[in-house]
């Protein structure tokens, strides 16, 4: 197994220590900041590193395989909905940001499923999907840090670092979602032909 393959492998193998970690109870701070949630955002931000790192080696040591094509997109998912779902059951993150997420990725899924039966081309990302991306992985990573709720610093109720902090947060992921919905939208719109929608 190559390289690239093995990060891949070990991006999965750091989500459940990721979600593992918030129910070790470990009650601890830094500046205010749980112990605990300093380590999950260390662990997402070195899984978000793999998931460049591992990208970039396959395709500089031409070492692409048919196993990374199927495996590295989908430990991407199990990363980002695993963040976003641990953020939902501490309160600070609406189910429904993770669920259009979820809805996102089961129709651009199932799109490539259809594209390759078929021998149809798959659509290469947009820039609705590159800028899904890095909005996702840079809000998850100040959110997870982020101790306040999404949307509080619009309540009145934050002020200084947290409110700025929050505002970031929010912001960028509402930036995310409506990337989400266009990238998604860019994929089912080129995929008439492929699904022959009339």
């Amino acid at each position: 197994m190559n390289l690239p393959n093995k990060l891949t492998i070990f991006r999965i193998i750091l989500v459940p220590i990721m979600v593992i970690i918030p129910l070790l109870g470990i009650n601890n701070e830094f500046n205010g900041i749980p112990i605990t949630w300093i380590i999950v955002d260390i662990i997402f931000i070195i899984a978000s590193i793999t998931d460049k790192l591992d990208g970039y080696l396959a395709r500089s040591r031409n070492q692409v395989t048919n196993f990374g094509k199927f495996l590295d997109p989908i430990a991407d998912k199990i990363l980002v909905l695993s963040a976003m779902l641990l953020l939902v059951e501490d309160g600070r993150l609406p189910a429904w940001i993770p669920i259009i997420v979820l809805a996102r990725e089961f129709a651009v899924s199932g799109y490539r499923l259809i594209a390759v039966e078929k021998g149809g081309e798959v659509i290469a990302a947009s820039k609705w999907g590159k800028l899904k991306t890095v909005t996702q992985m840079v809000a998850l990573v100040l959110a997870i840090v982020d101790l306040n709720a999404f949307g509080e610093c619009f309540k009145g109720t934050l002020s200084g670092g947290d409110f700025i902090l929050n505002v970031i947060v929010t912001g960028l992921m509402i930036i995310q979602v409506i990337a989400t919905i266009f990238s998604g939208y860019d994929y089912l719109k080129g995929s008439k032909k492929l699904l022959e929608i009339k």
